[in-house]
């Protein structure tokens, strides 16, 4: 438990050197502030670009645009962005030979693996929280006396399926030894998942439906109760690929 605290520590203070920790926290409160504004300010927009003679009726924008401009940004390039920056979480180490000497000091490589898929874990929610704290907050000033339902769950669910990329990732990053190889390996994963998730039997069970269903959430055209299933699986494989990454780097050769 010490070494693993120590190591957690450690890998905190990388992330802070090496401005992964306000890379992601800058990309999120960006998305955060410009989320409900870019949804404010639209129709605005394409107004200003309209010649004379064409009059296009265009709807007045709501919360719900500022939340669909939310779950965009978080599962695209807010998803893509970390999974870039955590795709050297073990092959920077391994590569510089640093690991090695903390190893034979009586470090646990299981230690090693949970402080490492801690720290991703922990800075996935800081980022994630704060965009959703301030897009709320712009949303409920821009946007006053709207109600959303399924709002916590919805960010909850997209929350998750973070900690299920992080969990493959850091599976990814045990098997081979390259950045690259653990960015293949991951895009493959998520091209298998969008791939099954058109087969209506395998979508309930699917976990990237945590992230494609939101604003079905939200706009109530998914019941809640239809992600269970995929929260269950989701939590499950996340504990499998974690659980893997520590029996496999057990028997890595360094």
């Amino acid at each position: 438990m010490r070494g693993y605290l120590v190591f957690l520590k450690k890998e905190l203070f990388e992330y802070t050197k090496t401005y992964k920790l306000l890379i992601m926290v800058l990309v999120f409160v960006i998305f955060g502030i410009t989320n409900p504004l870019v949804a404010k300010l639209t129709p605005v927009i394409l107004k200003s670009f309209m010649t004379d003679g064409i009059i296009i009726t265009l709807p007045e924008p709501t919360a719900y645009d500022a939340w669909m401009q939310f779950f965009k940004n978080a599962t695209q390039m807010g998803i893509i962005v970390m999974v870039i920056l955590f795709s050297g979480v073990l092959s920077s180490e391994l590569s510089k030979g640093t690991l090695i000497n903390l190893l034979t000091k009586g470090l646990s490589r299981k230690s090693v693996i949970l402080s490492k898929y801690t720290c991703m874990v922990l800075v996935w929610t800081v980022s994630i929280a704060l965009c959703f704290g301030l897009t709320y907050g712009y949303t409920v000033y821009l946007f006053p006396k709207e109600d959303t339902p399924n709002l916590l769950f919805s960010v909850s669910c997209l929350w998750l399926f973070g900690l299920f990329l992080l969990a493959v990732l850091l599976f990814s990053a045990a098997l081979v030894k390259s950045s690259y190889g653990c960015l293949f390996i991951t895009v493959i994963v998520m091209a298998a998942c969008i791939i099954m998730n058109i087969i209506p039997s395998i979508h309930r069970y699917n976990p990237i439906s945590l992230a494609t269903d939101n604003m079905g959430l939200l706009v109530g055209s998914i019941e809640a109760s239809s992600l269970y299933d995929a929260i269950l699986v989701s939590s499950l494989f996340s504990m499998i690929f974690v659980s893997l990454s520590a029996m496999i780097f057990q028997k890595k050769q360094l």
